[in-house]
């Protein structure tokens, strides 16, 4: 016996809502347009961004090369299992622009390759110029190869973006008048200001709205790679973007994968809805907090085994109130390593208790996030300090670690 993840009721209002943009070839070239250096640069500049992207251009200059740090130290790879390394927190264009400015007056910290952001998807961050200015600083100054973006189900949209999609898919969302126009909505697990912890509650037909929010970001700023925060957003997800090649997921530590029998109910919502070259839209899984190195390690084997080209991510450190106290999976990322299994490490926090290094920053309005981002960006930059401690540590162990290209001499 198998059951469908998505009845015709379901693919129908999906199919709908893809149409509704122009369908899936319409969608992958613009979010390709709106990727080019030179086109974010010129909104960017009519956003008022111009001189926050001539100052990084200016202050990657001043970015150490992983080559010098290789020939300082006579680093060689001599061992299988790659190191990936990301940061968290990139909390908008103000914020990260404070963190790089804080890493160009260190001058030896090398800039990790992934950089994750948990913003809601405001009408201001997704159309001011802030979300398109955070790319132009991450995916082009600083060429990281991934920068994901939340889409937070709480968040607070004009009434027209819900009446929208309930008028192209035909189906009914629950929200409230929040005022000046804005609806939202309703979450019943209310955990934050935007309700359970972001949207791992999607309820009913809520995971439409999901695919909406990522869709305008993608064709307003090129945004490409975007966390997912539960099941249905996951299944949604792999159908929706079965024929756009460059839009892609990664699957949150919210819906975190803490042993091998979770990771293998996940393949399958994969192997259902693969693009027709057998690769799915899902880049990356977070592996859970509680799974140890060998869990870690059997999960990589698997999907290895699957044939799938899926990255694994764990959190090396984790924010003071996300989890267990002084959390630190250094040691057990060493192990992963030499088992010959591929890791991303990943730091939410430094393990050091500062100021906004909580969940609270993400979920501060767009005008509390800008006044505290000297504040947001100081732990960002220590986050970045901690990753590059221990990606060195790795290297110097033997085993092959990637940065941004902005570390890079070629």
């Amino acid at each position: 016996m198998h059951f469908k993840l998505l009845t015709d009721k379901d693919i129908k209002a999906m199919d709908a809502l893809l149409e509704s943009y122009g369908g899936a070839k319409e969608i992958s070239q613009q979010i390709e347009s709106m990727r080019d250096y030179d086109s974010r640069k010129k909104i960017a500049e009519d956003k008022g961004f111009g001189d926050m992207l001539e100052k990084s251009e200016e202050y990657i200059k001043n970015f150490v090369k992983v080559e010098d740090f290789i020939e300082k130290n006579q680093i060689s790879v001599t061992k299988e299992g790659i190191c990936t390394t990301q940061v968290s927190g990139f909390q908008g264009a103000k914020p990260t622009f404070d963190c790089l400015r804080r890493i160009s007056e260190n001058g030896d910290i090398l800039f990790p390759t992934e950089m994750i952001s948990v913003v809601g998807l405001t009408e201001n961050y997704v159309y001011s110029g802030d979300l398109l200015a955070t790319l132009a600083m991450a995916e082009n100054i600083l060429q990281a190869s991934k920068f994901c973006t939340a889409n937070l189900l709480g968040t607070p949209l004009p009434e027209e973006r819900f009446a929208r999609v309930e008028k192209v898919t035909g189906e009914n969302f629950e929200r409230r008048d929040i005022g000046n126009g804005l609806s939202q909505i309703i979450l019943k697990n209310m955990g934050t200001a935007y309700g359970n912890l972001g949207g791992v509650e999607v309820g009913n037909n809520n995971h439409l709205v999901y695919l909406d929010g990522i869709t305008r970001a993608a064709l307003t700023t090129g945004a490409s790679f975007f966390l997912n925060p539960s099941w249905s957003t996951i299944v949604a997800a792999c159908y929706y973007a079965r024929e756009i090649p460059n839009l892609s997921f990664k699957i949150s530590m919210l819906l975190s994968t803490q042993n091998a029998i979770q990771l293998r109910m996940l393949l399958n919502i994969f192997k259902e809805y693969l693009r027709d070259d057998g690769t799915t839209p899902i880049y990356e899984i977070n592996i859970g907090n509680a799974a140890t190195a060998e869990t870690f390690t059997q999960c990589f084997n698997e999907v290895q085994a699957s044939g799938l080209s899926v990255s694994l991510a764990a959190h090396l450190r984790i924010n003071p109130d996300l989890g267990m106290a002084d959390f630190n999976w250094t040691e057990s990322t060493f192990k992963v390593l030499e088992a010959g299994s591929n890791v991303t490490i990943k730091y939410e926090s430094d393990g050091e208790s500062r100021p906004y290094d909580t969940m609270e920053a993400y979920f501060l309005s767009d005008e509390e996030r800008n006044e505290l981002a000297d504040k947001i960006g100081d732990v960002i930059y220590h986050k970045c300090i901690r990753c590059d401690k221990d990606a060195k540590e790795i290297m110097k162990r033997g085993h092959e670690t990637r940065f941004a290209k902005v570390s890079y001499r070629g």
